[in-house]
């Protein structure tokens, strides 16, 4: 399921592990979240089979991704311009329509 947020609906909880998406964050979030200086990380397309062992939160420079989570019958689709956040443990399918392009940074939850 994908929820478009803002800063404080990004919580996540546990017990629930889902992807949620912020769809086109203004310009003055990704500025305090300081994704400039985040890595960046890029595939072409294909499936792609992940297990977040950390929560990511991602920004999309380009592409388009179908997530289907494992155990879920829901996919969730984000695209350029939208901040992802994965929680730690869930895993998923990445469908990679569009080639991927973003900045990343995984957080410690200890």
């Amino acid at each position: 399921m994908a929820t478009s947020s803002n800063q404080e609906a990004m919580q996540v909880d546990a017990t629930s592990p889902t992807i949620l998406v912020e769809k086109n964050p203004p310009q003055s979030r990704l500025l305090k979240l300081g994704i400039n200086s985040w890595p960046k990380w890029g595939c072409p397309p294909g499936k792609f089979h992940l297990k977040f062992d950390a929560e990511e939160i991602c920004y999309l420079l380009k592409g388009k991704v179908k997530a289907y989570i494992k155990g879920s019958s829901e996919c969730v689709d984000f695209t350029a311009g939208d901040l992802v956040v994965i929680p730690r443990g869930v895993t998923c399918t990445w469908h990679v329509l569009v080639p991927v392009d973003k900045h990343y940074k995984f957080e410690s939850t200890s």
